[in-house]
């Protein structure tokens, strides 16, 4: 029962908010509009209506003699932006020349015990 009423309450402070917010946004909206009003401040059209005047073939052919008026909005171009962008194109290195390997024989014993005679005879004979 007190999650219920817990619930409750969370949606009436959100209801509550978004009732202030909304309230605060057209008061502000309206302020903004008398200022603008006091100052003498204009908004710009969303396009100044140009006025051309077509006459048809036909009706001039008619003794009625009407003319139509179509009106059509300036057009102006579109702004354009160019962006630049540098990019770094990396290079991949040369690739060196691929290692070979070589496999020594493992000496045996008696090979072993040769070369450590040898070692220590010439060992010997430096002194």
């Amino acid at each position: 029962m007190q999650e219920e009423i817990k619930e409750g309450m969370s949606n009436l402070k959100k209801g509550i908010i978004a009732t202030a917010s909304t309230v605060v946004a057209g008061v502000g909206t309206f302020v903004v509009t008398q200022f603008n009003t006091l100052l003498g401040i204009e908004e710009e059209e969303a396009g100044a209506q140009t006025e051309v005047v077509v006459e048809s073939n036909q009706q001039q052919s008619q003794s009625n003699n009407q003319s139509v008026i179509i009106n059509i909005p300036e057009q102006k171009a579109a702004p354009t932006q160019t962006i630049v962008r540098e990019t770094v194109r990396e290079v991949p290195a040369a690739q060196p020349a691929p290692v070979q390997v070589v496999e020594e024989k493992p000496e045996t014993p008696a090979e072993r015990m040769a070369r450590l005679k040898k070692q220590r005879e010439e060992q010997n004979a430096g002194k």
